[in-house]
């Protein structure tokens, strides 16, 4: 029978004896973007020997199994405790401490006919990071964005909101990737991994109509003619359908118009009216079933960002490729090691809007 094996440490002191026969529970989970991993460790202090870890301390955690050469690590920063009673069980909760202090620092800052690259590249520098970004996302032109009484990490995540991408800081460096496509910032793409029902104790399927919009429509107001305008994104057509431009003073819609969502903010440009309804529509592809299971056997190679295909359950579920949102890896003291994961939809390439619309 495989056994679980963990370590912890702190200022690279392992100190994973004086926890054997005292661990309760230590819950890891791993979120997309800046959001930060977390984790919490309850002890039993029965004996009441236990002393409260100071806050602020760094303790560096491994999780596996033994004999087996995939390990989950990670670095995370002790900032609440808590005792309750009876029984005495001490509990320690904790954040990543990738996520640099000085992200959440408030700044003001304006960018004007910049680029997406340029704005991640000043941002890692001006916080002593290494970084990576896609390179489409890079090439993505920022004609005017302001950044007011706002933190870097705020203000990277809004931005990339906007372009349906993601930013998150590992091992000290900054990357900025596309979400649900399942690549890598260097364009390849990431490993598929396989879920059968049979390594599930418990899962849950859920779906929802969003996929009868056929597009997403997003008004701007070009204040030269003081004239309000749209933009449109689209189902991508199939090779049978008409893929002819249709172009009016309103924009270009290329595909079938149809069922359309309308956003209700109203934007500065041509530009980012289209990369709302851009955004809007790959989420609205990503979010139209939701999918999660809890794995009885602990998976420490599952992350966020990586595709997952399924087998055994309903035929929606199975023909359905996913890509994990977020992991939750569970050691209990009763139950052993088990990995929750979190899924939505892959997103295809026959799925993803049409090439954005550019300013004239």
């Amino acid at each position: 029978m495989k056994q679980p094996a963990y370590t912890i440490s702190i200022d690279n002191k392992d100190i994973t004896s004086n926890f054997d026969k005292r661990l309760i529970s230590m819950q890891i989970t791993e979120n997309r973007g800046l959001d930060a991993d977390s984790i919490s460790i309850e002890l039993d202090d029965s004996d009441g020997a236990l002393e409260l870890p100071k806050r602020g301390i760094e303790i560096s955690v491994s999780l596996g199994w033994f004999n087996d050469n995939v390990i989950l690590q990670n670095i995370f920063t002790i900032d609440e405790c808590e005792h309750t009673g009876t029984p005495d069980v001490l509990s320690i909760r904790g954040k990543s401490a990738n996520l640099r202090d000085s992200l959440n620092e408030k700044r003001e800052k304006s960018y004007d006919s910049t680029t997406l690259h340029a704005i991640v590249a000043e941002i890692a520098k001006r916080h002593n990071l290494d970084y990576r970004i896609d390179k489409n996302l890079g090439d993505e032109s920022i004609t005017h964005l302001d950044q007011t009484n706002e933190s870097d990490a705020s203000f990277l995540t809004r931005i990339c909101n906007d372009l349906n991408a993601a930013a998150t800081l590992k091992n000290g460096m900054l990357i900025v990737f596309k979400k649900g496509i399942a690549k890598t910032v260097n364009g390849k793409d990431i490993p598929t991994t396989t879920i059968t029902r049979k390594l599930g104790d418990q899962h849950r399927f859920a779906i929802a109509d969003r996929k009868a919009y056929t597009g997403v429509k997003a008004y701007w107001i070009d204040y030269r003619q003081q004239k309000k305008q749209q933009a449109k994104a689209t189902r991508k057509p199939n090779k049978t359908q008409n893929q002819n431009k249709q172009t009016n003073d309103n924009g270009v819609l290329v595909g079938a118009d149809g069922n359309v969502k309308i956003l209700r903010h109203t934007y500065a440009s041509k530009q980012n009216a289209y990369r709302a309804a851009r955004n809007e529509w790959e989420k609205l592809q990503r979010g139209a079933s939701q999918f999660s299971i809890n794995l009885a056997e602990g998976r420490p190679d599952m992350y966020p960002e990586m595709p997952v295909e399924v087998s055994g359950f309903k035929k929606e579920i199975d023909s359905t490729l996913w890509t994990i949102t977020r992991c939750t890896h569970t050691l209990n003291s009763a139950t052993g090691y088990t990995t929750f994961v979190e899924l939505e939809i892959k997103l295809q390439d026959d799925e993803i809007p049409l090439e954005e619309q550019k300013d004239k």
